[in-house]
């Protein structure tokens, strides 16, 4: 019999004594089932968290920020300074010859989630009157815009599904008085969605302010960067940082993801040793439960190969089988579900997604633990002496 023979007939026979041994073959199942389901939910969570703050940036807007600050909250930019950067070249035109810039304060409130009632901060960025021009993206799909003068704002659609008191023409307390909410918007699903925007000059009145905390500006091209930039770094009158806004939402993300990363692999590679050592366990019983029948077949001229690829493909179908488990229950809890991080000075609602890519990867993980698993019992029994072996009948 030629060896291709021999492994399909091996294989074909461990595999048909898998019902024999349901237990244990559960315990490798769920335990892999177990790694897959968590690489695929946080790594799932780590990649639409740090894709939501990404989509928020566009090429062809800049973000201008006081030297040294690393977010929009800790920055100050005064009146002389925010004229000085809205006369910089490079800066894109609206349609009536305005400069498509946006000088934005950001404040924060506390409210109410939807979900169980706990407290959690989420932004109020006032917009100048060219905040829409410099964001087109932003989409009013109930209510209409806020006026500017009036204490009134439109909160995104994510903040509206998260929180209470975002209805339509209900108020949100801020500073002393209370805003009424007059629209809802969308941008696509990125971190804005979050947001509730207002009128900048009203809030920094009713914050008795006189300092914006940056500017974002629509550029003429993303080529316009470069000399944007320099006509401002270059300025001795400022003191200012300059950014694309996907680099600076990039660095903002930097931080969250890091945490995620680190979660999934400490978490990840202790639930992944189990497995590893369940998969070992059970090849091990396995093997020593068909030591006599493995030693039969070598001794009427069935080869080590066979032996040992019959052990590796029961390991790997197991793997597979919980992989497969794994992934599914990932999809089926996460996939879609409004996931809401921070609770502090903000709070950052998105879209959990779970995509081909990260099943994928699930499934790799499954089968390099399978692999692993199956390795060290299959060489095991295909080294074991044939008088050795037959004793024991």
């Amino acid at each position: 019999m030629s060896v291709l023979k021999q492994i399909v007939a091996v294989t074909m026979m461990n595999v048909k004594s898998i019902p024999r041994r349901v237990g244990s073959s559960c315990v490798v199942v769920i335990g892999i089932a177990g790694v897959v389901g968590v690489i695929v939910s946080v790594f799932g969570m780590t990649r639409s968290l740090s894709q939501a703050v990404l989509d928020t940036g566009s090429p062809d807007r800049a973000i201008v920020l006081r030297a040294g600050a690393t977010s929009d909250v800790a920055s100050t930019l005064l009146v002389d300074a925010v004229a000085t950067i809205m006369d910089a070249p490079g800066i894109a035109r609206t349609a009536d010859g305005s400069v498509a810039g946006s000088a934005e304060m950001v404040a924060a409130v506390n409210l109410l989630r939807k979900e169980d009632g706990t407290r959690a901060g989420i932004s109020v960025r006032g917009v100048g009157k060219q905040g829409f021009a410099v964001r087109p993206e932003v989409e009013i799909v109930e209510g209409r815009v806020f006026r500017p003068g009036l204490r009134e704002a439109i909160v995104g659609r994510s903040a509206h599904a998260e929180f209470q008191g975002m209805e339509i023409g209900d108020e949100i307390a801020l500073r002393d008085s209370r805003w009424t909410v007059v629209g809802v918007f969308a941008t696509g699903g990125d971190s804005l969605e979050s947001s509730v925007l207002t009128d900048a000059d009203t809030l920094l009145s009713a914050y008795q302010r006189t300092a914006v905390n940056s500017v974002t500006v629509r550029l003429e091209s993303p080529a316009a960067f470069d000399e944007f930039k320099a006509a401002l770094t270059t300025n001795p009158t400022l003191s200012v940082t300059v950014d694309r806004e996907p680099d600076y939402y990039r660095r903002e993300s930097e931080d969250a993801t890091d945490i995620f990363e680190l979660v999934t692999t400490f978490v990840g590679g202790i639930m992944a040793l189990g497995a590893l050592f369940a998969a070992l366990n059970t090849m091990y019983s396995a093997v020593s439960a068909r030591t006599v029948e493995i030693a039969t077949l070598r001794a009427i001229g069935f080869g080590s190969t066979g032996v040992v690829v019959s052990v590796l493909t029961e390991a790997l179908l197991l793997a597979l089988i919980g992989a497969l488990l794994g992934a599914a229950v990932s999809w089926a809890l996460f996939n879609g579900n409004a996931v809401s991080l921070g609770g502090g000075v903000s709070s950052l609602v998105f879209q959990m997604r779970i995509t081909p890519a990260l099943l994928g990867l699930g499934v790799f993980w499954a089968c390099t633990l399978g692999l692993l698993g199956g390795l060290f019992p299959a060489v095991r029994a295909a080294r074991l002496p044939v008088a050795t072996a037959l004793r024991a009948v």
